[in-house]
């Protein structure tokens, strides 16, 4: 009996017998068993939330939840919070009840963590008052770039059949500072405002608001054509600023508490105000006159562009920074964080900065678009943080994530996909945590606490996002991904009567002198859209940073590099280093198995296997794509290529930008 017990606990403490789990506890997978002292003299949905999830969680004495109306937690904001230790209790102060739920999850994050919790004294208030997810959920179910299943809405069910996941989704939310939701796609169909569908909109914000998570809608612009019926959409129409204003008090009368809209306009063949003539500016200030009563604000994308032999990379610069000063004041203008689509490395939007009398915020691509899909591990939080190297936080308004969520049970297709959903709520909430910060806190809350665990795997996250730009993307090249879906290399893809700037030779610009874009003086001249002395830096091959050379030049392939290696040697030594990066993650997850349950581990060792296999492939399209131009070898410590470039053309995915492609599917080494 004392052995079988003995090789019991060895069997638990290796693994071998740890509960299987789906993924669909996420982070917040604590025990729910404490029955915890908690006080609280005031009850209201909001602080029965924050009450509930101490007194399941909590089990380190008593609790004490205290609203405030002095100095210090009013400076502290709406949203902000004190964690103190008074004797055997803590006690948790705000001036508002949202900020007392921000601190429950805060003081039970510590505790996941096997934090000291003993002494705390804790001050915090969030960077941005709007902290918002923006699904790209269709009515239908869809979801565009969307790879971990049907939307999370069943818009058909509701408003009479409820989700627990839409709880849950709150919840989730609310435990990493998310406040805002925008329920649908950008793209959007008018139908999202017809009285039926607010319907149901309505009981996804009662779910919400005990979560402080206020509900936005994206709109299309001609909804009054759709809709109303009327003959234009023309923002200088009273009959069209009418109906905004009706269809608004609509809303607010059912959900009073409503954020406001999100608008995209005038981009990728959408309704806007320049079908009529008019700026971006009439267009959103119409809109934000019918919701200024009410509190509600417009968000207006500046993702636009055009046929037109004005480089693609200029183009939001070039149509926004002139209305700078001319929107009111609850339009904040949402600026995608580089200046083409969400790449794996673009410089920032040149725009954050230009527009100095103009609120703005930034918009990051939570689901991985252009990392991936959900097959591959990408911890996007140095890419974020990268942004805020260069934009203050404290220049932007806002901060917008594009989700990557779905009804897949564990969410996100990818169980580290959901870090980076974890990511974007704790640095939308505080940009200067670090990324390593991050991804100890998921870990830990995620998988466990065990150092053995938490330290390689930490550092195979801290070097995914980087291992894709390298076996994807190198040295500033970008937008090389194949037609429609955006998942693997199509370098050579033309289609006839495709604009130019939707096709890969556009942005690589490989000939036999070299390659990359050259956006120098002497090209588009994109560099002087930045401010001095970048524009200088970026202006010169010789000074330009060499994550960014080929995206602001067209370097010769013999340019020699810092490394003293030829332009052409590098990128290949690129290729080369995340191929072996992306095979390296499957030895460090096999490493970790002792400490996984055998569900998830099997689940995330697919998509590792699945990653390392698609790496080879990126690298031989590329290389051997590109060296048909170069006509130079391969360097020597670089390993031959695995794929015939002949048989990589004729790779055609049958998967749409709704779908994350099957193994079966992919090219196989």
């Amino acid at each position: 009996m004392i052995r079988l017990l003995v090789l019991s606990i060895c069997m638990l403490a290796s693994g071998g017998w740890l509960r299987a789990e789906n993924g669909s506890r996420l982070w917040l997978r604590q025990d729910t068993t404490a029955n915890a002292t908690v006080k609280c003299l005031l009850h209201s949905p909001v602080l029965d939330v924050a009450q509930a999830e101490l007194k399941q969680t909590w089990k380190s004495g008593p609790v004490s939840l205290q609203l405030f109306s002095d100095a210090e937690h009013t400076a502290l904001g709406r949203e902000g919070y004190t964690i103190r230790t008074s004797g055997n209790e803590t006690v948790l102060g705000a001036s508002s009840e949202a900020g007392l739920l921000y601190a429950a999850y805060h003081l039970l994050r510590l505790q996941a963590m096997n934090a000291d919790t003993r002494s705390l004294h804790i001050s915090e208030k969030p960077a941005y008052d709007v902290r918002i997810l923006n699904h790209w959920d269709n009515l239908d179910g869809t979801i565009e770039r969307g790879y971990a299943g049907h939307s999370l809405w069943k818009w058909e069910e509701l408003p009479a059949t409820v989700s627990p996941r839409y709880e849950a989704y709150a919840r989730a939310n609310a435990s990493i500072g998310i406040n805002a939701t925008v329920l649908n796609n950008v793209n959007a169909s008018p139908e999202i405002l017809s009285t039926a569908y607010l319907q149901k909109v309505k009981a996804l914000a009662d779910i919400f608001r005990p979560y402080n998570i206020k509900v936005y809608l994206s709109v299309n612009f001609a909804s009054p054509m759709v809709l109303g019926k009327l003959p234009t959409a023309d923002p200088l129409c009273k009959e069209v600023a009418e109906w905004w204003k009706t269809k608004v008090h609509e809303i607010y009368s059912l959900i009073p508490d409503f954020g406001g809209f999100l608008v995209k306009a005038n981009s990728e063949g959408q309704p806007g105000p320049c079908d009529y003539h008019r700026t971006h500016a009439e267009g959103a200030n119409m809109m934000a006159e019918a919701l200024k009563p009410y509190g509600g604000i417009v968000m207006w994308r500046a993702f636009v562009y055009s046929p037109s032999d004005s480089d693609r990379a200029k183009q939001a610069y070039l149509e926004f920074q002139p209305l700078d000063g001319k929107f009111l004041d609850n339009v904040i203008v949402q600026v995608k964080n580089g200046p083409i689509d969400f790449q794996p490395r673009e410089p920032y939007s040149p725009l954050f900065g230009a527009m100095q009398h103009t609120p703005l915020m930034v918009e990051f691509q939570v689901t991985q678009e252009y990392l991936g899909h959900s097959n591959h591990l990408a911890y996007l939080a140095p890419m974020w943080k990268e942004f805020f190297t260069y934009v203050p936080s404290s220049s932007i308004q806002a901060v917008a994530g594009v989700s990557n969520i779905g009804d897949n049970t564990n969410w996100c297709g990818h169980d580290f996909a959901q870090a980076n959903w974890y990511a974007f709520g704790r640095l939308a909430w505080n940009p200067d945590l670090t990324s390593e910060t991050i991804a100890q806190e998921w870990l830990s809350q995620t998988f466990g606490t065990d150092p053995k665990f938490i330290q390689p795997v930490e550092d195979m996250m801290m070097r995914s996002r980087e291992a894709v730009v390298d076996y994807m993307m190198p040295l500033g090249l970008h937008h090389i991904f194949a037609w429609g879906h955006h998942y693997g290399p199509e370098p050579w893809c033309t289609i006839p009567g495709a604009r130019p700037d939707w096709l890969p030779s556009y942005y690589h610009q490989a000939d036999k002198e070299g390659i990359g874009f050259n956006r120098s003086h002497t090209g588009s001249n994109a560099t002087a859209q930045y401010p001095e002395p970048l524009a200088q830096q970026l202006d010169s091959i010789d000074t330009c940073p060499e994550e960014f050379l080929l995206w602001f030049h067209h370097a010769p392939w013999n340019h020699q590099m810092k490394s003293g290696a030829t332009l052409w040697d590098e990128l290949c030594r690129h290729y080369e280093r995340g191929v072996k990066e992306a095979g390296s993650f499957c030895q460090t997850w096999n490493d970790a198995k002792p400490y996984i349950d055998a569900e998830r581990w099997n689940a995330v060792a697919e998509r590792l296997q699945i990653q390392a296999n698609d790496a080879v492939w990126w690298k031989d399209a590329c290389l051997l794509y590109f060296q048909k131009f170069s006509r130079m070898p391969f360097p020597k410590d670089v390993s031959r290529p695995v794929f015939k470039l002949k048989k990589l053309m004729k790779v055609k995915l049958p998967i749409s930008n709704y779908e994350c492609p099957t193994p079966e599917m992919l090219p196989q080494p």
